[in-house]
């Protein structure tokens, strides 16, 4: 058949079939419509260099675009001029804290070096012997001779100009401010937290209002972004762990309110630990420089029961060196823990010279040098001994720290409630106490004619929301209340064993208290915090992947040294059960203190992350309710 036949044909029969159509239609038959085809809703496509990623710590500000390779890291600090001359000078506390002072800190302090010094002998060298203490008085007797030799006249390092009088200085700037300027100092954030205290400075107002001028000036002058092109740009928040609902709900305001970012996304620290060293699971242990938080996270979701959050941090471990450098005869006679540049000089030191490698012992000479602005740069030799092992090993004693009278250790509470969210967990647990109630009040009706049945009255005094012993202790993710459950009766249960879950509400609040007065040390909290998973599978998986990030744990060593307190200190059950206990402190060869960061610039990158974004008309319109809609984790 030639092709003019063939076309032929099928024009003949598309001719019946129109001749069919028109039969149907005049009989009453109507061809069935097509439903139209319905467009699929357009996904924004994100383009990943118009996302900044802000990761604040306590000590430094790590901020970029999620495109960037690394952060860029300023102290996060703040120097603001006197309003009124003659106003008195005020600077928030570097190494200082509340606690040290007590009439039994030194006393602690003392008692925790004697452990330190136990635990450093009860541990012997890769050639099997034990190592031979070095005492203070040894190294005491040299350093007394020491004096220091002049490099040059003039260090070369100058104060900042404020001849023109700004308003307020950022960063490295702030830290060189001269104490005869009218400057007060500020630390915006303190153990992860907002630093709202009772001192100049530090309302909510104030403290929210130096992070807005911190925040803006670096994306300004350092990002090159101006601030009125932010409405173009989203945001991604890193917050702690166990994060204070009031400061972030605050923070999210100011950043889409007050700066202009269209959108937000908020995640928490550990999580975003995971994406950045690409690990599905693990167990964060994040040690900065003023707080410790630990949590176990399993495929991007944060174990609400593990979270832990320890009051102390690397800054901790440099002043306690100050105190062991001391005793040794620290030739640097003027160091100051309350002069900012000697505190900057300590840390320089203990980043240098501590390590936790017991193969390094016997005194040691060491040279530092300092350059302070208006003094000649001076040459210091300092001989050292144990001093360079016992600081860090404090994060396993922190008895040591001398910290008295504080709360040290902290867990995450169920939330209190906010007027501008009426349906939030505590409402979802009060009704879904009530349907259990009426369900089973239904049930013991139909049973109540057979023996034994029980009664509607029973049922008095369950569900309430105050009582720990009714919430649910699922671990999984499907759910907001099976999701993250309350972690007053899971830690409980952790420290006091299954059965105290029957104690009155005192009882328990008062065992709670007396845990977060304890400062648990680095290798049992981490312990502590796998024993809070559900499920001997989901603690198997946190034995073999304990992530540490942060720079508070950067000391020559550590890694293994952690690695051998865990396996001596782990359930003997468990021993069995993980073939390979393993701890991360360098993923893929990267800054531990810029993973968090690298995971929140992933972060922006996925696909998944579409429904997180909390948009600017949507949090004026509906506030602090998006945060419980939106984020990756149970509000």
């Amino acid at each position: 058949m030639t092709q003019a036949e063939k076309e032929q044909d099928n024009g003949k029969e598309k001719e019946k079939e129109r001749d069919k159509e028109k039969e149907r239609e005049q009989r009453g038959v109507k061809r069935p419509i097509a439903p139209p085809t319905i467009p699929e809703p357009l996904q924004e496509q994100i383009q990943s260099n118009f996302v900044i990623v802000i990761h604040p710590g306590s000590r430094t500000l790590r901020i970029g675009r999620a495109t960037d390779n690394l952060p860029l890291t300023v102290p996060h600090v703040i120097a603001r001029r006197h309003k009124q001359s003659g106003q008195p000078r005020y600077e928030d506390a570097w190494l200082l804290r509340d606690g040290l002072n007590k009439p039994e800190s030194n006393e602690q302090r003392q008692n925790g070096l004697k452990m330190v010094d136990q635990a450093i002998w009860s541990k012997k060298m890769s050639n099997g012997v034990r190592r031979t203490p070095v005492t203070a008085e040894q190294s005491r007797a040299h350093n007394c001779k020491i004096r220091p030799a002049v490099l040059d006249s003039s260090s070369r390092v100058k104060w900042t100009n404020t001849a023109h009088q700004p308003p307020h200085l950022i960063g490295e700037e702030a830290l060189y401010v001269k104490a005869t300027d009218c400057y007060n100092i500020h630390w915006p954030i303190v153990r992860g937290q907002l630093n709202v205290h009772s001192g100049p400075g530090g309302s909510m107002t104030a403290v929210l209002a130096d992070l807005e001028t911190i925040w803006s000036h670096v994306i300004q002058k350092n990002l090159e972004i101006p601030l009125k092109d932010l409405k173009y740009y989203r945001c991604i928040l890193l917050v702690p762990d166990i994060y204070n609902r009031q400061h972030a709900k605050e923070l999210v305001s100011m950043l889409l309110n007050n700066m202009g970012f269209s959108a937000i996304i908020v995640q928490q620290e550990s999580v975003c630990a995971t994406f950045g060293s690409g690990l599905s699971s693990a167990c964060v242990v994040d040690v900065g420089d003023q707080k410790t938080s630990l949590c176990c996270v399993e495929d991007g979701v944060s174990h609400r029961n593990s979270r832990l959050s320890l009051a102390y941090g690397g800054a901790d471990v440099t002043r306690i060196l100050f105190w062991l450098l001391q005793r040794a005869g620290f030739p640097y006679r003027d160091c100051q823990l309350s002069n900012r540049l000697d505190c900057q000089l300590l840390q320089h030191i203990k980043e240098t010279l501590c390590h936790l490698d017991q193969d390094i012992s016997g005194l040691q000479d060491h040279e530092f040098q300092t350059r302070f602005p208006d003094s000649p740069a001076l040459l210091f030799q300092v001989r050292l001994g144990d001093e360079k092992l016992q600081a860090p090993m404090g994060l396993f004693y922190p008895s040591t720290f001398g910290i008295v009278g504080q709360k040290m250790t902290s867990v995450q509470y169920r939330s209190q409630g906010d007027s501008e969210d009426p349906h939030d967990e505590l409402y979802l647990l009060a009704t879904h106490s009530k349907q259990d109630q009426s369900s089973k009040c239904a049930t013991d009706r139909k049973a109540i004619s057979r023996p034994g049945g029980a009664l509607d009255n029973d049922m008095g005094g369950q569900g309430g929301i105050g009582e720990l012993s009714e919430l649910p202790r699922g671990s999984g993710s499907s759910g907001a209340m099976q999701g993250e459950t309350d972690i007053g009766a899971v830690q409980g249960e952790c420290l006091m064993g299954v059965g105290e879950t029957e104690e009155p509400l005192s009882r328990k609040t008062a065992i709670m208290n007396q845990f977060e007065g304890k400062a648990l040390g680095l290798d049992k909290a981490i312990l502590h915090s796998i024993d809070c998973c559900a499920s001997d599978e989901t603690k198997r998986k946190m034995y073999s992947s304990i992530l540490v990030v942060g720079g508070g744990l950067l000391f020559h060593g550590a890694q293994e040294f952690l690695l051998h307190r865990i396996i001596n200190k782990m359930p003997p059950s468990f021993r069995r059960l993980v073939d390979n206990v393993e701890v991360i402190t360098r993923p893929k060869d990267m800054d531990p203190q810029s993973i968090s960061w690298k995971g929140g610039a992933v972060l922006a990158c996925l696909d998944t992350t579409q429904e997180m974004w909390i948009y600017l008309r949507e949090w004026q319109r509906f506030g602090v309710r998006m945060l419980r809609e939106r984020a990756a984790f149970v509000w």
